[in-house]
């Protein structure tokens, strides 16, 4: 009886809908000799060249991690910033953030808000 109200539950429980898309943080914006770490590179899941990048253009992203000491009742905190422009034709896209973010980030997933709208 117990094992079949646990398959009921499982039927009718709703997945979980993530309402951002996934990216990657690459790198910072750099040349040959500079960094320039004001800037992130993030490749955003899905987009494979330039033409698709135009959609997140404006668009919030967040970089969530997890910290050592609560605040506000959280161990979770975020960073948060803005696609600014793409980058190069391979579906790389520049963005800013309130706080640069650090260079541990690097490879870590960044969220891709899908606001604001432009449609």
């Amino acid at each position: 009886n117990a094992a079949r109200s646990l398959a009921y539950k499982k039927a009718t429980m709703p997945q979980p809908v993530r309402l951002y898309q996934k990216a990657i943080f690459l790198g910072y914006k750099r040349s040959q000799a500079n960094q320039y770490s004001h800037t992130a590179l993030l490749k955003v899941q899905g987009v494979e060249d330039r033409k698709e990048t135009d959609f997140y253009l404006g668009k919030r992203v967040a970089y969530v991690y997890k910290a050592k000491t609560e605040v506000k009742g959280t161990r979770y905190r975020a960073v948060w910033g803005k696609i600014t422009r793409s980058h190069g034709n391979r579906g790389v896209v520049r963005a800013k953030f309130g706080k640069n973010l650090p260079p541990r980030a690097m490879g870590a997933q960044i969220r891709v808000m899908l606001f604001p709208s432009r449609v």
